[in-house]
């Protein structure tokens, strides 16, 4: 159902599976032995304390992909890019099938922060959300005061024609905390317009 493999002008996307990624370079990645405070700020998941944390990550992944629940994928740049062939981060779409929507993903080491990899890999997966999987809205949010987030969405979204549907109060819950998300989507008469347009 999902594309084993994916490629954009700059990045190659490989399944999130044992087979593709080293279990021990994505814990030295995203583990809290590294530098991480700065990339997990704003997300709804923590750094991962033990390799057994990214072990059991890597098997739900490969599961979710099986069943058709989501599909994830690590990211590297191509090697005509700085730092290329590196793990640069793990990225997904998640669908909701009886609501006909998918939500997407995204999670980038510091490193790689601040060369559009968001948007060229959202313009990508949007594509596949409506044109492979048939489905009639895409959804992305961010945590309240992720202005970084909100810049690379909102480049995005307006490519797409999409909207700004509104602030999601106590929307998220992480590790005791509550937070309020912001939430952007695209629907199919959107995109289509979009597509006719560009």
């Amino acid at each position: 159902m999902f594309p084993e493999t994916l490629e954009s002008d700059r990045l190659t996307f490989e399944r999130l599976s044992r087979e593709n990624v080293d279990v021990l370079a994505l814990y030295e990645v995203f583990g809290a032995n590294h530098d991480v405070e700065r990339v997990f700020e704003y997300l709804d998941s923590t750094p991962h304390k033990t390799i057994k944390e990214t072990f059991d990550m890597l098997r739900r992944a490969e599961d979710r992909f099986e069943d058709g629940e989501g599909a994830q994928y690590v990211v590297r740049p191509k090697t005509t890019e700085n730092r290329g062939g590196e793990i640069a981060g793990i990225v997904g779409l998640y669908p909701k099938w009886d609501r006909r929507f998918a939500t997407l993903g995204i999670i980038l080491d510091e490193p790689f922060w601040g060369n559009g990899y968001s948007t060229e890999r959202a313009e990508l997966f949007i594509e596949i959300i409506f044109e492979r999987l048939d489905l009639e809205l895409v959804a992305v949010k961010y945590i309240d005061g992720n202005e970084r987030s909100k810049r690379a969405i909102e480049k995005y979204i307006e490519r797409f024609g999409g909207q700004y549907d509104g602030l999601l109060r106590n929307w998220l819950a992480v590790e005791g905390e509550v937070f309020d998300c912001h939430r952007y989507t695209i629907s199919r008469e959107q995109y289509e317009r979009s597509k006719n347009e560009r």
